[in-house]
């Protein structure tokens, strides 16, 4: 029984379990959208979804700069997730716990997640932001 007991604490303590959940803003139109929040949800992300026509209301209510813009916009514990950011670094940013609005990467970029396009990936940086304008690299990506 003891070893039982042993067995399964070591399997509870080695598995790190990751449990967030989001509101993504999002047009109805968009099928990368959709795919970005697959991927949050297959990283252990629990999603809902909105949708809205004209993004650009929600995206000024919630303070997302022109210049940062993507095609949606989520929610995680109160902070700004704006765009194809991978999961990996959504998690960092939690962990983290910066004293940042959020996270963006800015348009489109083909090869971020939801943006698959066979082999095909551009280099792309994930920027963290402040509520007053100012931008950080948070992580940058396929840019060997």
């Amino acid at each position: 029984m003891k070893s039982k007991l042993a067995a399964l604490s070591f399997a509870l303590l080695s598995t790190s379990v990751f449990a967030a959940s989001g509101m993504t803003y999002k047009s109805p139109y968009c099928g990368c959208c959709k795919e970005w929040v697959k991927h949050m949800e297959d990283n252990g992300f629990e999603m809902k979804s909105e949708e809205h026509v004209n993004m650009n209301p929600i995206k000024m209510k919630l303070g997302i700069k022109p210049e940062l813009a993507s095609c949606h916009t989520t929610v995680i514990d109160g902070y700004l997730f704006e765009g194809h950011i991978p999961a990996s670094d959504v998690k960092a940013f939690l962990e983290q716990k910066p004293k940042l609005a959020g996270l963006a990467v800015p348009g489109m970029p083909v090869g971020s997640p939801g943006m698959e396009y066979g082999d095909q990936k551009d280099p792309y940086d994930v920027v963290g932001f402040s509520k007053s304008g100012m931008t950080v690299v948070f992580n940058s990506h396929n840019k060997d």
